[in-house]
């Protein structure tokens, strides 16, 4: 009980400054209420309009309905358009002598764009506009929802046409790296033609048939050659006569030897010497030797006397076989040139089919990329197609703005009211700081708590009755002239100097916010 007397006390000795705060305040919010124009608040209602079409079959990837409206809210409150639309529609009074940084506070402190969305409902705004008409309330919002609609048309077409740019661009550089993989793998076959990889079997098989074949040429070369040495040693063994001085005659005898020894050289060729045909001839040949080597006569001077052929066709022989030799030789060093370059190309074959594999990979790469981005090149131009028939997500008007038939603000008793309340908060606010900075001792309890003295007793102040009669009327003075001081000077300064209503509308728009 003695501290609620003491803090009434307290309370009753600040009065002045509690009057002073809560009636400045109170007087301001009242003149405030009454003094301020009625406001008009047109607003208009959008929301963001499925694909009509089935995205799958048509439309690719849309921009989220929500964050689609933030873009168009960011495009519309631009400094320019507010500008534009404060000054064409004399949106607020005196523009003309207002800057621009204030032209754009007030517009968009009249301006409330509220976004509404959420789990199985539509994306829908509300676009609302304060004025101090309803004609011109009416016609800002139609100038933002005018403005809204051509941002999200352009928004669609922009960004269907930049889409359809972008993969028609993306198409046309795929195909020319396309052009020039598919370039570098015809030059590098032509290059490399002889080692591909796809004709590596058949020139295996061609170089097994050269190896063959070189087998059977050195096979031909060898017969040919003992065949000659065989006919060069039957002649020096029978011996040689000169007939007119340069011809020779072989025997009967000496003919079938030289048959017998070219079937020997045919049999070797596909029996063993082990074989009873090989044995057989070379003792044919062996006996014929004998009888021709006892029947061949020699003349006095030394040679022999053969009298069926002249020797002219063992050297016709001789040069045939000669002849034949040397075209198997060339086709040999024909031959081996040729095993040469298979064995050079299919060593080859490897790194032309790793490097061709890579061509390969590249061309696959590029040429899937390039099926990607004429798919998504289709898509885009069908998008664009469909925007512009109005069949893609768009942004409607569900609800036009219409022409306020009466005033929507002030809500002059709360205003009055919210600053009374505000002003006896403040007035309250300010007496507990009064309080919290004085540290005189006032009470018993202030001795006992700061320097530890309990007091005997106390002894109040008594006070004579003129003392008692002069304060509580200079008290009830002070209060008269708080109370009708304050709001006087406030309907003086409203009246003679700067509207009330001028300054609180200042300050809403500085704050960004109003009634």
């Amino acid at each position: 009980m003695d501290d609620l007397k003491f803090y009434f006390s307290v309370f009753l000795r600040r009065l002045p400054w509690f009057l002073v705060i809560s009636t400045l305040i109170t007087a301001i919010a009242v003149i405030v209420a009454i003094s301020l124009p009625p406001a008009y608040v047109s607003q208009s209602q959008l929301v963001v309009q499925q694909p009509q079409i089935d995205p799958s079959g048509g439309p690719v990837d849309q921009t989220p309905a929500l964050e689609h409206l933030q873009i168009i809210e960011q495009q519309l409150m631009t400094r320019a358009n507010l500008l534009n639309i404060a000054r064409r529609l004399d949106v607020l009074e005196n523009v003309d002598e207002l800057s621009p940084d204030q032209i754009v506070r007030a517009m968009r402190a009249r301006t409330v764009l509220a976004t509404r969305s959420g789990r199985g409902q539509a994306t829908s705004m509300t676009v609302s506009f304060e004025a101090s008409t309803a004609r011109i309330a009416a016609a800002v919002v139609n100038e933002y929802v005018t403005i809204m609609q051509e941002a999200d048309a352009e928004i669609r077409g922009v960004r269907s046409s930049d889409r359809v740019e972008f993969f028609a661009q993306q198409v046309a550089r795929l195909e020319a790296e396309l052009n020039e993989i598919s370039a570098r793998i015809v030059n590098f076959q032509q290059e490399n033609v002889g080692a591909l990889p796809e004709t590596m079997e058949l020139r295996m098989s061609r170089r097994d048939e050269v190896r063959e074949a070189i087998i059977i040429a050195d096979r031909d070369i060898t017969r040919l050659k003992g065949q000659r040495e065989r006919i060069l040693q039957l002649f020096e063994a029978t011996g040689r006569v000169a007939i007119d001085g340069n011809r020779t005659v072989i025997t009967p005898e000496q003919e079938q030897l030289r048959a017998l020894q070219n079937e020997l050289d045919e049999a070797l060729l596909v029996f063993a010497e082990t074989h009873p045909r090989v044995r057989s001839l070379r003792q044919r040949i062996e006996s014929l030797e004998a009888k021709v080597a006892a029947t061949v006569p020699v003349t006095g001077d030394g040679g022999t006397s053969l009298n069926v052929r002249e020797t002219t066709a063992i050297e016709v022989q001789i040069a045939e076989i000669d002849e034949e030799i040397d075209l198997l030789e060339e086709q040999r060093a024909r031959l081996q040139s040729d095993l040469a370059t298979l064995d050079e190309t299919l060593e080859r074959t490897a790194e032309v089919t790793i490097t061709l594999e890579e061509l390969d990979r590249d061309y696959a790469r590029v040429g899937g990329q390039l099926d990607q981005a004429e798919a998504e090149m289709a898509r885009a131009e069908t998008q664009e197609i469909i925007n512009s028939n109005a069949r893609g997500q768009r942004l409607d008007v569900i609800e036009q703005p219409i022409v306020p038939s009466e005033p929507t603000k002030p809500n002059r008793v709360l205003i009055a009211g919210g600053g009374g309340f505000l002003g006896i908060l403040a007035g309250l606010g300010l007496i507990v700081l009064l309080e919290m900075m004085n540290s005189a001792v006032r009470r018993p309890e202030d001795l006992v708590a700061r320097f530890g003295i309990s007091p005997f007793t106390t002894i109040p102040y008594i006070r004579t009755r003129r003392q008692t009669i002069v304060q509580r009327g200079l008290k009830l003075a002070t209060i008269m002239i708080i109370l009708l001081g304050i709001p006087a000077a406030i309907y003086a300064m409203h009246i003679y100097y700067l509207p009330v209503d001028i300054v609180a509308d200042r300050v809403m728009d500085r704050l960004g916010m109003r009634w």
